[in-house]
């Protein structure tokens, strides 16, 4: 697993070179390169080299995970939702380049995981890319994180039955 990791996080430096506006280049690299466990993209890579696949074609998809992740606790981090002040030991994002640059950066990630698992795949079939990024639009939608988030919102105060029941759809509300 640390092997895993320390291949995805080679990978996240590749994937983050330069790009400007330099500001949000930082403050994505603050976030995304602040170390962690990986293990969000080590189970992506694990999970292909199950079904015989190999780790150099599923890392993009890797990073697209941590990505993913990454954007989600910059926002989740945010005044309006959580207002955290410390992410693995650090001050968050918001609390280091601002609320306005912390959600610009957040969606930032949004489309940049977007155009890396199109751009970097290699030696995986366009359909099957093609099918990858649908699959990750589904599991940040509605579907999955933006509307698990809202419920979270919703959810505040209420027992754990009652917060189950509305994340899987039970509560009848909309």
């Amino acid at each position: 697993m640390v092997e895993k990791a320390n291949s995805v996080q080679q990978a996240l430096d590749q994937a983050m070179s330069l790009k400007v506006p330099l500001k949000i280049h930082e403050a994505m690299c603050y976030s995304l390169l602040a170390g962690g466990k990986r293990v969000r993209p080590a189970l992506c890579i694990a999970a292909c080299e199950l079904v015989g696949g190999e780790e150099a074609s599923t890392m993009p998809a890797a990073c697209v995970v941590e990505m993913i992740h990454t954007m989600s606790v910059i926002h989740d981090d945010l005044p309006c939702m959580d207002n955290d002040n410390l992410r693995r030991g650090k001050p968050t994002n918001h609390k280091v380049y601002g609320k306005d640059v912390a959600v610009l950066v957040g969606d930032a990630f949004l489309a940049f995981a977007f155009e890396h698992v199109a751009n970097a795949t290699r030696g995986v079939s366009p359909a099957r890319i093609i099918r990858a990024i649908g699959e990750l639009a589904r599991v940040i939608s509605i579907e999955g994180g933006g509307g698990g988030a809202v419920v979270d919102i919703q959810s505040e105060g209420l027992d754990l039955g009652e917060k189950s029941r509305r994340r899987s759809g039970g509560s009848g509300e909309e």
